[in-house]
């Protein structure tokens, strides 16, 4: 495959993608080639995220960060901006997190008048903050309450429903009595992470499981787990035979994914960003997600938490991390990252 280095973020191909007019949901699933979607990830894919990662390339399909959603909630103000102010002009899903299915509804009912393709709800957070307030993954452990929650918001809502889910809680062997549960439920679609919740990001992801499940379900499946190239994203496409690939921490690690992804399905020369391109697009999580009247300090800390998926991925960068971890100030986080990204060579494989 030949390589192509381009020395400019903007190239026809990015947008080209981003003007393309933003099709309806199912249109979505109607392709030979499989769905891009971004995954959702807290207190990261917020509005500003959503727009740098767009220019880069970009997903077919978004979702908000979880609206945590309990007897007294009322949705997030800074995640509806997201839905409001979608910067990406592509469909975007709402999705929900919490276990009380009355105010699962009443939240989706009004969230259903916001421009979303769809409401989606979480049952595979591992957060053990999340899990300790038996939301998220732990209602994998709670089948009859899902079952509840599923069929409370199918019968109040005129939009689409999804779940994005992991394959069980304890165990892979959980898999066996939870897919005949999945095939019962009102879906439109479903994203399955392939690991149990007490697998965590660290386990093997089980493809496998998420090829049953596109054997077996009705409706589009979407593979989640350990996504970092498009190599990788081609194969688990393949092997399973799902409508979507959704990529998570990789595409906060190599933003330029979703385009490369399509050039190897394209057949055309593959971008390389180099290292410092990569700085370019630190430089621009900085200064773009900036909280108005926010110190220096806490903006670092801030940003800390998305830099610090990217030092983590670079494998060739090994004292990165560290470096970046200690930064305090401005000063620091940007020696930090000069020392490790100025060069030209290229910083991913596809």
């Amino acid at each position: 495959m030949v390589a192509q280095r381009l020395h400019t973020e903007n190239s026809a191909a990015s947008t080209i993608q981003i003007n393309m007019p933003s099709p309806s949901f199912s249109e979505l699933f109607a392709q030979d080639k499989p769905l891009l979607v971004l995954a959702p990830m807290q207190d990261i894919t917020g509005v500003d995220f959503l727009r740098i990662i767009h220019s880069y390339g970009g997903a077919d399909l978004y979702f908000t960060e979880y609206f945590r959603v309990h007897r007294d909630s009322k949705p997030d103000k800074d995640i509806l901006k997201s839905v409001d102010a979608n910067p990406t002009g592509r469909p975007i899903l709402a999705q929900m997190i919490g276990r009380d299915t009355s105010a699962l509804v009443r939240t989706a009912m009004l969230l259903e008048k916001y421009p979303v393709a769809g409401i989606d709800f979480n049952l595979g957070c591992p957060a053990p903050i999340v899990c300790r307030k038996n939301a998220g993954g732990a209602l994998l452990r709670d089948l009859p309450h899902v079952a509840d929650i599923m069929h409370a918001l199918r019968a109040a809502l005129k939009t689409r429903l999804t779940l994005k889910t992991r394959i069980g809680y304890y165990s892979p062997e959980e898999w066996e009595k939870f897919l005949p549960f999945l095939k019962v439920l009102p879906l439109d679609a479903v994203t399955i992470h392939g690991r149990t919740v007490r697998e965590g990001y660290s386990a093997p992801v089980h493809y496998d499981k998420i090829a049953e499940a596109v054997r077996e379900l009705s409706c589009p499946v979407i593979a989640n787990g350990e996504i970092r190239s498009a190599d990788k994203a081609i194969e688990v496409w393949k092997s399973t035979g799902a409508a979507g690939i959704m990529v998570g921490r990789g595409a906060i690690l190599n933003p330029w994914i979703f385009r490369q992804i399509r050039e190897r399905l394209h057949g055309t020369a593959v971008f390389l960003p180099s290292f410092r391109d990569l700085y370019k697009y630190i430089e621009r999580i900085y200064s773009e997600t900036r909280i108005p009247g926010m110190g220096d300090k806490t903006h670092v800390s801030k940003i800390k938490k998305i830099a610090g998926f990217i030092s983590c991925g670079l494998e060739s960068r090994p004292s990165f991390h560290a470096q970046l971890m200690r930064a305090e100030t401005p000063c620091d986080f940007f020696r930090a990252c000069g020392d490790a990204l100025s060069s030209d060579e290229p910083c991913f494989i596809p």
